[in-house]
């Protein structure tokens, strides 16, 4: 059976809300990018990374942002700059594709129950931490009842070990952690904390949620598998590719 090159949400969405997420399947990129890598700071061949976004559907209208683990959420229907910084986007505009990378991170999208208004999340420990959900939510502008939400690819808790520090950074949420075979860690339920952000926001139409980045190797880039594939001798930088989620108003 062959691999898909892109995973679509099931989710009760308007018909007018499209969405997906690709696969590693299907580019052109080599290894260890292979071979749909869709990023272009992660020193792939950026003329191959164009062609690979250009099997994307509606490509021509992805905004790609600069991540860097914030809590910021753009507007895309106002002028932005060339290069934008930021962890999420969200857009009322016709074909205006919200979209953001991930390798391990989770990918949250969504969009209202009339099909108005959508939004893509990228949602790292720290940027769930800090507040990109409920950033991104606010900017939204609609009655969180009305929102619902999709969990895209990230890492699984069984495959995602973290430290005291990020333990730290969720006393609020000690049900998202389980103890590690090693001292001092924990396994993380990525997954878990974004379920209740959205919860205690009132929005319950949730779905997705049951991927793992990690595991699933022959669908998904993991930045956390491609460091435990290097050797511990191996003096060359951890990189892999990275899948854009997006979805967008038709």
């Amino acid at each position: 059976m062959s691999l898909p090159l892109f995973i679509y949400p099931d989710w009760p969405a308007p018909k007018n809300i499209k969405a997906y997420v690709s696969t590693r399947i299907g580019g052109f990129s080599q290894p260890p990018f292979n071979s749909l890598n869709v990023a272009k700071h992660v020193n792939d061949d950026e003329l191959i990374v164009d062609k690979n976004r250009d099997l994307l559907p509606n490509h021509e209208n992805i905004t790609w942002l600069i991540q860097t683990h914030s809590t910021n959420c753009v507007n895309l229907d106002l002028p932005q700059p060339t290069n934008i910084e930021a962890d999420a986007s969200f857009s009322r505009n016709k074909n205006q594709v919200c979209g953001v990378m991930t390798a391990d991170c989770l990918p949250l999208l969504l969009c209202d129950i009339k099909g108005e208004v959508v939004a893509a999340v990228h949602a790292g420990w720290r940027g769930l931490a800090a507040g990109i959900i409920e950033n991104s939510i606010a900017a939204m502008k609609v009655n969180p009842a009305d929102i619902m939400a999709w969990l895209g690819p990230a890492i699984s808790q069984g495959n995602f070990e973290v430290g005291e520090d990020v333990k730290e950074a969720f006393l609020q949420y000690p049900q998202a952690f389980i103890s590690s075979h090693a001292s001092g860690k924990y396994l993380l339920d990525l997954y878990l904390i974004a379920k209740q952000k959205l919860a205690n926001y009132g929005i319950d139409k949730v779905y997705g949620g049951n991927f793992c980045t990690y595991r699933q190797s022959d669908l998904f880039f993991s930045h956390r598998r491609a460091t435990h594939e290097l050797d511990s001798t191996d003096k060359m930088p951890v990189t892999t590719g990275r899948m854009v989620s997006a979805v967008y108003i038709e």
